[in-house]
């Protein structure tokens, strides 16, 4: 199953845009790398609400960008570990 079927196209924007997010987030030394979701979460659902208009649709396409954004980082990190 490929998460990108589910996105609207307007939103796929904001997977990148969280990634970047996601990693200017990790620099700040005071924030712990376990907030990161939780921190892009309703960065995500804000902005698909802002591309999509106020409604459920637009919060499920914000919580689907955010994971795609956490999972693809994710999986970037497990495949470069050396085990």
């Amino acid at each position: 199953m490929d998460i990108y079927t589910f996105l609207i196209e307007d939103a796929l924007i904001l997977v990148p845009a969280l990634l970047i997010l996601g990693l200017i987030i990790k620099g700040i030394e005071f924030i712990p790398d376990k907030y990161i979701p939780l921190i892009l979460l309703p960065v995500g659902i804000l902005g698909a609400c802002a591309l999509a208009g106020f409604g459920v649709d637009a919060v499920i396409q914000g919580i689907l960008v955010t994971g795609a954004a956490v999972y693809g980082n994710q999986l970037v990190k497990q495949l470069k570990k050396n085990e």
